[in-house]
């Protein structure tokens, strides 16, 4: 058995006769930081796959074209799918040319293919990305340009994007078969004010162990994420099923293999069961959106909308899943006001049995919410460091949070002021 990396020919045993010769690449999932495990998880479980390996930032494995397809169709939490061409060390310029020259393009690009290039460089020799941008794609024209026999490429055809990494001097080159990011799913055209990103969204789902049984709700659904990518994720509906790849276009992939991939996920939809999953806003502008955002995502008969203050929601007594990611100062509301809305909301819903999973980037958000979490996550929305604050034990069990009372704050204050008063006039000058 022969077998090399990024992207070479792998017979896969047999009669040496009548050899099946396959193509295996090796694939790199960027994802947002915290959500590595999360598509580690979806890699092994939902794709089967044995071969992976997780970094911070990233997920690698390994597979074939049916593999590419599937984990662009598929894949709820990654950013993109990208095939890794190659990779090596470079100190210099003249070694990361020579690098780049010698992985195989051919086998990827075609002769009217666009391929820009773009990446970044941390704690390499090599810092400055416009320089390594024109080196790398002076080195892949001239590799194409002996390959074809030609010297000016028009670029008019399918995209392939180049892109790069150099970190500790070593420069590794990938293609990108997505082209928009998975988190573009195609149902959300418009937002509200502070959009969550439709990974992060899934995984705060995935993270709550909603499957699509008992109720689940968002109160602050904005333009929908939440419920949305719940009611997906309870239906067994892919996520790419409403947008194209770039790889559709290339000739790296049989035309056929998408049409396979695409109808066995349309075969896979769970079509015949009823959900309780909601959501609500207090602007009946997002509830529009909402709704909107809910038809174009195949879920407007999964999910409903309505117009609700959360802070006047009934949800003692009630059981299931709550995700939200309310208001806390950074894109929507000042801190004030957000806090002030976190305490209203947190008096109702540390009373209820419901599991409730929150993302905020406020430190002191377990203070004005009113209850210590049960266990928290860091998470990034988008560039925002967040924490998910999750409740998952029964109301009786959660810890209140007791912060300085008043009559503490003014002691503290007056204690200090005699200090200051002593320093100032009866200090020896020491």
């Amino acid at each position: 058995m022969y077998n090399t990396v990024y992207g070479s020919a792998v017979w896969d045993g047999g009669n040496t006769e009548n050899k099946d010769w396959i193509m295996k690449y090796e694939f790199c999932c960027p994802t947002l930081f915290g959500l590595e495990g999360i598509v580690g998880d979806e890699l092994r479980h939902s794709g089967g796959l044995e071969d992976v390996r997780v970094e911070n930032g990233r997920v690698f494995f390994t597979g074939d074209e049916h593999t590419l397809v599937w984990a662009n169709l598929w894949l709820r939490c990654a950013e993109r799918v990208l095939i890794k061409v190659g990779e090596f060390p470079a100190r210099t310029f003249e070694e990361l040319f020579e690098g780049v020259y010698e992985l195989p393009w051919l086998d990827y690009i075609e002769k009217d293919s666009a391929f820009p290039v773009k990446g970044y460089s941390l704690s390499s020799e090599l810092h400055s990305i416009p320089d390594c941008q024109s080196i790398i794609k002076k080195a892949i024209v001239k590799s194409l340009s002996e390959s074809y026999g030609v010297t000016w490429f028009e670029e008019t055809g399918a995209r392939c994007q180049v892109q790069f990494s150099i970190m500790n001097n070593i420069a590794t080159l990938y293609l990108d078969t997505s082209g928009a990011g998975l988190h573009k799913r195609g149902y959300r055209a418009n937002a509200n004010e502070a959009p969550l990103r439709e990974t992060l969204a899934a995984a705060m789902v995935k993270l709550s162990r909603y499957r699509g049984r008992g109720e689940f709700m968002d109160p602050f659904c904005g333009s929908g994420t939440i419920p949305i990518e719940a009611a997906m994720i309870a239906m067994n509906r892919a996520p790419g099923l409403s947008r194209s790849f770039d790889a559709e276009k290339w000739a790296l992939v049989e035309p056929e293999i998408w049409r396979q991939e695409r109808e066995r996920a349309l075969d896979l939809i769970y079509r015949d069961r009823v959900y309780e999953i909601s959501g609500s806003d207090i602007d009946p502008d997002c509830v529009a959106l909402s709704a909107e955002n809910a038809r174009k995502a195949g879920v407007e008969h999964t999910v409903r909308f309505t117009q609700q203050d959360a802070c006047e929601l009934r949800l003692q007594g009630r059981e299931g899943t709550l995700i939200c990611n309310p208001p806390y100062g950074e894109r929507m509301m000042d801190v004030t006001s957000a806090r002030k809305l976190l305490r209203r909301f947190g008096a109702i819903a540390s009373r209820s049995p419901m599991k409730q999973y929150i993302i905020s980037s406020d430190e002191k958000f377990e203070e004005f919410f009113g209850t210590r979490a049960d266990k928290k996550r860091k998470l990034y929305n988008g560039m925002i460091r967040c924490n998910l604050f999750m409740y998952y034990q029964p109301p009786e069990k959660r810890k209140r949070f007791h912060s300085a009372g008043k009559g503490n704050f003014q002691r503290g204050n007056a204690q200090n002021h005699r200090k200051n008063y002593q320093k100032k006039h009866f200090s020896d000058g020491k």
